[in-house]
């Protein structure tokens, strides 16, 4: 065999060895990878911590007052009629909202060279959906106003505001009803669905997302204190307590249409003290004294005769009205605590901020 035949020889063994070898080194690899299962727990672990980095003081609240009223559930479960079912929506809702403030988080970080649609429809949502579980959590009260105590506490409150007035107001205000101040005094209660629409509406429109979270945290607050004190201290109002005294119902215009079809719809039986309409509506006016104050100068008349026409409309007690002044205005003094500690805004919304004005300044 010549010199130049063994070279060849050599050179395919080295060649046969070294595919072998890579074709071993493979099949371990291949082997260990096949032998290390998907870690599930870590995962979700990641997920949900993602999630909770990406919720702020809002989502703070609303998270604890879920997790408290799901506690309180199972603690006074004998009193529902299905406890099960209202603590799994409970659960859902929680995991509904860290689902989307992890999903908005996400899309601000992959919109960093310009905004998709389906980026701006997970910011607006993202804004805008706690008006929605405040709503949720309204109509969940009618399940659970008998949690604690199943005694209806009218007769304290009605005694409170013959104390007060020398009188039953809702009854006593009824020899002044006609249909113009029917009209006013039903328009003047509808004005609650508005006060925090337009604050939160210019704010947003301003991308001024500390300003917007803080009133939407106020708000937060105020009708979670509202909430559980109702769940505590279970009130009809007098719409129920005094059925069959009224002399005739509140016939008005189109304002008195709309609301009697928005009560048709959704009126609570209970959660009467203290009146969320007023807590609503303090919070909100707070945070226009706080963020837009010419703002409050316009909303304040406004409140002041919706407050009356809560008692007018023969939906709460005057004690009602005082009752959800103090949440209220609490929600806004502990709101405006709450917004100084860390991570307060969403980040998302701080990231994406930054984008938009790194954006601006390179355009």
């Amino acid at each position: 065999m010549s010199e130049g035949q063994k070279r060849q020889r050599e050179v395919e063994a080295a060649m046969v060895w070294t595919v072998s070898a890579g074709a071993t080194n493979v099949r371990r690899e291949t082997a260990g990878f096949a032998e290390k299962p998907f870690d599930l727990r870590g995962a979700l672990s990641r997920y949900f911590a993602e999630a909770r980095a990406a919720c702020g003081a809002f989502e703070r609240i609303a998270l604890g007052y879920l997790g408290l009223s799901c506690a309180l559930m199972a603690m006074f479960a004998e009193n529902l009629e299905h406890p099960v079912k209202l603590i799994a929506t409970q659960a859902l809702v929680a995991l509904g909202i860290l689902i989307l403030c992890r999903a908005e988080a996400k899309s601000a970080q992959l919109a960093a060279t310009g905004e998709t649609f389906a980026a701006r429809s997970l910011h607006f949502w993202r804004h805008w959906y706690p008006h929605l579980f405040f709503l949720f959590c309204f109509e969940e009260m009618g399940k659970l106003v008998h949690l604690v105590s199943p005694l209806w506490q009218d007769a304290k409150l009605i005694a409170f505001d013959h104390w007060l007035t020398g009188v039953n107001p809702s009854l006593w205000l009824e020899q002044f009803a006609r249909p113009d101040l029917n009209e006013f005094m039903q328009f003047a209660y509808f004005t609650y669905f508005l006060f925090l629409l337009i604050l939160s509406a210019i704010l947003y429109y301003r991308r001024e997302w500390e300003s917007y979270w803080a009133v939407m945290t106020y708000s937060a607050i105020g009708y979670a204190l509202g909430y559980i004190i109702s769940m505590l201290f279970p009130v009809q109002s007098p719409w129920f307590t005094f059925a069959g005294m009224w002399h005739g119902d509140l016939a008005g215009g189109p304002f008195t249409a709309l609301i009697n079809l928005i009560e048709k719809c959704g009126r609570v039986h209970g959660a009467a003290f203290p009146s969320q309409h007023v807590a609503g509506a303090m919070a909100a006016l707070w945070g226009a004294w706080r963020h837009r104050r010419w703002l409050f100068w316009i909303f304040l008349p406004f409140v002041l005769f919706m407050c009356v026409s809560t008692v007018y409309v023969r939906n709460h007690y005057v004690a009602d009205v005082f009752g959800g002044m103090v949440t209220g205005t609490l929600g806004y003094a502990i709101g405006s605590w709450v917004m100084k500690l860390r991570g307060a805004v969403a980040s998302a919304t701080e990231e994406r901020t930054t984008i938009r004005v790194n954006q601006e300044l390179t355009a």
